[in-house]
């Protein structure tokens, strides 16, 4: 057997991911922020592309034709409606605050400025609270030193972790010093903080307001696992009191703080601005999509005429321009399909959807990736990328477009099903209407949801009221 090489012609097809494809793709999934942070970063490194600026007619010079002609083409502009105040007269404002006035100056006058700290809010954290607490006392070095090592090994909810032992061996100190400081920093703001467990932090507590009866501390101290379960029939039995004592003594301890530290969580709110506005015109429903702080892109024309009338002594030069005006382009239309597909997509939901945008989270209708894109002729997977981690602010509320997006439930009578969703709503309303002194066990939600024509069995009541947040009939029940 002899080893030869041989020529063999071989045709076949494949899917090859160039960088602009994998460029669309990545814009498609994009949310309306990181598509603007993305486009000013483009800004920055792309000569070939700028930011169209609007003017009013007051504020166009003879000159702004003859800088920025007309003769750019009208597909190079990603078009964005934006609405401009007529109100507003910003040419008398613009004068009115260039104009100098009638006012006096001096070469040496000191001019106020505001300070740049002065619009910063800075939020007071636990630490830097008991700190200014601890030196308001006026301790000596060594105890500073040790009220700074307690505090700094409290955890966000104003427990204290670890032992005296650990804090003393840890700061070279002796153990009594360390119970000294512990004390006192217990007597500090918030009320109940440096404590070990929740026990401590109640019985702290009610000894600073004064509530420290034998009924409160018995029930801080040996019954708070039928207090949580609210057992109030076996506290009464364990303690041999009656029920109005312990009902007394529970609205109190209700009224203390459990987590002491929350109140200086630095936990930040982050506010979700919409990528898509649903509003309802008469009989209809109307499609905007966000584009407030979107710049508009377009095709630099100086740059452009440049690369034309660029002679070939410079080829690296005028490839390097050709290159930058490819990508250019290619990033404006792929800004523009984007917006094209999230608006069809968004245009399919609402099709589907529409009774819920007329009615409420009622009437949410099954719905799987599958149907928008037989719908609007594309693949589930750009379905997938358009939905993910964008909102839409609808009538009805604001929600995430994977929301309406829902397996089926079957009904007992053979009709219609019924979207995970609506079954959720359902149980939220079952729940609110019970009543609290008697609220419906899951398996009694079960069998309403049944005389409604839902099947669903207990368990699946159960993780549909966990999904929703609300606690079991033993835990919501009240006296």
């Amino acid at each position: 057997m002899t080893i030869e090489i041989k020529q063999q012609l071989k045709l076949n097809q494949q899917l090859i991911m160039t960088p602009q494809l994998q460029q669309a793709i990545k814009l498609l999934q994009m949310t309306r922020l990181e598509l603007i942070n993305m486009i000013s970063q483009e800004l920055e490194e792309n000569p070939a592309l700028e930011e169209v600026q609007e003017f009013s007619e007051e504020e166009h010079s003879p000159e702004l034709p003859e800088i920025i002609p007309e003769t750019v083409p009208a597909e190079k502009e990603v078009v964005i409606e934006e609405k401009i105040h007529d109100e507003i007269d910003w040419s008398n404002y613009i004068d009115e605050y260039n104009s100098p006035g009638k006012n006096l100056s001096f070469e040496n006058e000191e001019k106020e400025t505001l300070k740049f700290e002065a619009f910063i809010s800075h939020r007071e954290s636990l630490s830097e609270h008991l700190l200014w607490q601890l030196l308001m006392t006026s301790p000596t070095e060594e105890e500073k030193k040790i009220g700074s090592l307690i505090i700094g090994n409290l955890n966000a909810n104003g427990y204290l972790d670890i032992s005296a032992e650990e804090l003393a061996s840890t700061g070279g100190v002796s153990r009594k010093k360390v119970e000294k400081v512990l004390f006192l920093l217990k007597t500090f703001d918030p009320v109940g903080v440096c404590a070990r467990d929740l026990k401590e932090c109640l019985l702290i507590q009610a000894r600073h307001f004064g509530v420290c009866n034998s009924v409160v501390t018995e029930i801080i101290e040996n019954h708070l696992n039928h207090l949580e379960n609210k057992n109030y029939n076996a506290i009464c039995k364990a303690m041999k009191t009656d029920m109005e004592e312990v009902l007394l003594a529970v609205n109190i301890i209700k009224g203390l703080e459990p987590r002491p530290g929350r109140q200086f969580s630095d936990e930040e709110l982050h506010y979700i601005e919409p990528d898509i506005y649903i509003y309802r015109v008469e009989d209809d429903f109307m499609i905007i999509l966000n584009d407030d702080g979107m710049p508009k892109l377009r095709i630099n024309s100086l740059y452009h005429d440049m690369t034309n009338k660029l002679r070939e002594g410079g080829a690296a030069a005028k490839e390097y321009m050709q290159e930058k005006l490819r990508s250019a382009t290619w990033l404006i239309k792929s800004i523009q399909q984007r917006q094209k597909t999230v608006y069809k997509v968004m245009e399919s939901i609402l099709k589907f959807q529409r009774d819920f945008f007329e009615k409420g989270p009622g009437y949410l209708r099954p719905l799987v990736l599958r149907d928008v894109a037989e719908d609007i002729s594309m693949h589930e997977s750009t379905i997938s990328r358009v939905t993910t981690n964008k909102y839409v602010y609808t009538p009805q509320g604001l929600f995430e477009l994977k929301y309406f997006f829902n397996s089926s439930i079957g009904c007992t009578d053979g009709g219609e099903a019924v979207a995970a969703a609506t079954v959720h709503e359902k149980i939220r309303r079952i729940i609110e209407s019970e009543d609290p002194g008697k609220p419906y066990s899951d398996d009694r939600i079960a069998s309403l949801l049944e005389e409604m024509n839902i099947s669903i069995a207990r368990r699946t009541v159960a993780k549909y009221r966990e999904m929703l947040r609300i606690l079991p009939s033993n835990k919501r029940r009240q006296i």
